[in-house]
């Protein structure tokens, strides 16, 4: 076995002349470089970007990811990190954020944006849940946001307003306002 073998077998358990690493430590991971037809094992503490690290009983490997866009990712077909260009989305690698996300250039992430129904019409004008017998009370409205855009992470924009009001009528009996 000559000098050049042994360098390109650290971490081996088995090593061939023509391959490289066949088996490697049980910690390491088993990498397979493939050029053509020719493929070469090498033994790695950590898989290179687009490969994970996938542990088996006889051999730990390093896994291509299965998309080209994929930088580095989880699972075989769940990507954590594109390549530039690409942005991520639920696992994917895309050229454009699809609708109802904004691509966030720092992370090159799509993340969801929330887009919030129309104003309900406003309340009665109340105080202290009577709709008479005082000069000023409050009176809300709200908006629905759709359940499909309301994930973690999502900035939505308000979903309740209240303002003052002038109450219209003193109430029957004379009550009188403690305010």
């Amino acid at each position: 076995v000559s000098s050049v073998l042994l360098e390109n077998c650290t971490g081996c358990v088995l090593c061939s002349e023509d391959n490289g690493c066949i088996s490697c430590h049980h910690r390491l991971f088993l990498l397979i470089w493939r050029d053509g037809i020719r493929q070469a094992g090498t033994c790695v503490h950590t898989c290179p970007p687009g490969y994970f690290g996938l542990r088996g009983m006889e051999v730990n490997r390093c896994t291509k990811c299965r998309s080209p866009s994929c930088e580095s990712c989880f699972s075989r077909d769940f990507c954590m990190k594109c390549k530039e260009k690409f942005y991520l989305h639920k696992g994917q690698c895309l050229r454009q954020c699809p609708p109802s996300t904004a691509a966030q250039p720092g992370t090159r992430e799509c993340q969801e944006t929330c887009e919030a129904g129309p104003w309900s019409p406003w309340s009665p004008c109340t105080h202290e849940g009577r709709t008479c017998g005082c000069k000023w009370g409050v009176e809300t409205r709200v908006r629905e946001v759709p359940a499909a855009t309301g994930e973690e992470g999502t900035s939505c924009p308000a979903q309740l307003e209240t303002r003052k009001c002038r109450m219209k009528k003193h109430c029957p009996g004379g009550e009188h306002c403690t305010t």
